[in-house]
């Protein structure tokens, strides 16, 4: 049974820097993508950042030169290290992996973590 453990939301305060963590068990190989997705009040899920096991990045435009992706591939496990936190950062950030990159691929989601930016 696939399972994605997340860890590291939080508090903070406008520019500060926060780390997520995600863990996954139950797949027993190099997870094709593995990423996260944010979701603010009163808004749709939107994608953070994507990470394939190849080492291929993809960040929202709202994140780049802020948010850098990492990833385990022995362990299944992705991170995110979010720098210069603003208001609007603020989301339920969901850890995501894909367990193949065809038709028949799954996607599994973490539960989520509350990332909450403000002074």
């Amino acid at each position: 049974q696939v399972q994605l453990v997340e860890s590291g939301g939080g508090l903070v305060q406008p520019g500060e820097s926060l780390t997520l963590s995600c863990a996954a068990s139950g797949i027993g190989y190099v997870i094709p993508i593995m990423g996260w997705y944010r979701q603010a009040p009163g808004k749709g899920r939107e994608l953070v950042a994507t990470l394939t096991g190849r080492g291929e990045t993809n960040y929202a435009h709202s994140v780049k030169e802020r948010f850098i992706i990492s990833r385990d591939n022995a362990k299944n496990t992705v991170d995110l290290q979010m720098n210069n936190l603003k208001p609007e950062d603020t989301a339920v950030y969901s850890c995501h992996v894909r367990t193949s990159l065809a038709v028949e691929g799954v996607d599994y989601w973490g539960k989520g973590t509350l990332v909450t930016v403000s002074s």
